[in-house]
């Protein structure tokens, strides 16, 4: 399809030259989430010529909230690449992103491969080597996060960088359903969340991954890192900013802004 091409070169570009672009949906009113889809695979794809990795997959609007303000009944999901990776405690530079906005919630590490259709959350669970707490920076690429569902599809799910925290944690060792988080932002608490807030439990959302992706005949990988979704809303991050979240039984994970 002419259009995947075209709008994912926009998409490279807007990232390139941190301006963000007019939403895909405004542009085109019949684009579909199939078509974002594959917008995205194209963006990887480009990616992936220029020597990145992936490493691993993030899950998107998994909060009831999130799924209400967009208009949709389920998550979407994007790609981890490995130039996404920001070392926990240290400095991201502000020109590396363009309106990034942060969110606190569970990394599931895999051991073993996870193929759908019908993965359950237990299937999920007995595939988990362990868990981290972690810091996802979300950022568009479309001017003023204009955007519909369909847009943040085609943006690799507004993905753009992430952190990990904390120490390995065994999933038969902690209650993630009841699992509590604490995210501050320059030493403020400015949000709290648990465990049950995504889809009634992490394990859910990463079998709902597991389930999607087979309709594109990709598993998931041991080795790799799931961002489960986010367990509050996320925050604007300005320069400067410094924020950390704390998860209950896996520690804590932090990341400062460059002024």
């Amino acid at each position: 399809m002419e259009s995947t091409v075209l709008f994912a070169n926009q998409l490279l570009q807007a990232e390139k030259e941190r301006v963000g672009i007019a939403a895909l949906t405004e542009q085109n009113t019949s684009f579909t989430t199939q078509d974002a889809y594959a917008v995205q695979l194209e963006i990887i794809k480009h990616k992936l010529a220029q020597g990145q990795t992936v490493v691993g997959k993030k899950i998107g609007l998994t909060s009831l909230a999130m799924q209400q303000l967009l208009g949709v009944d389920e998550p979407d999901y994007g790609h981890l690449l490995d130039e996404m990776v920001v070392e926990n405690g240290t400095e991201l530079s502000f020109d590396r992103v363009m309106q990034p906005k942060v969110e606190a919630e569970i990394a599931f590490v895999l051991k073993k491969d996870l193929k759908g259709p019908n993965v359950t959350a237990l299937d999920v669970l007995q595939a988990t080597d362990y868990l981290l707490p972690a810091i996802e920076i979300v950022d568009s690429r479309v001017k003023d996060w204009n955007i519909k569902l369909q847009d943040t599809i085609a943006d690799n799910a507004s993905s753009s960088h992430y952190v990990l925290g904390g120490k390995p944690v065994r999933v038969d060792s902690v209650d993630l359903e009841q699992i509590g988080m604490v995210l501050s932002k320059n030493g403020e608490i400015v949000n709290t969340g648990v465990g049950a807030a995504v889809m009634g439990h992490p394990a859910n959302c990463v079998a709902w991954l597991a389930n999607k992706l087979s309709e594109f005949d990709i598993a998931l990988k041991a080795g790799e890192v799931i961002l489960s979704g986010a367990l509050s809303a996320a925050v604007e991050a300005k320069p400067g900013d410094f924020f950390s979240a704390r998860i209950a039984h896996l520690g804590e994970v932090s990341v400062r802004f460059s002024s």
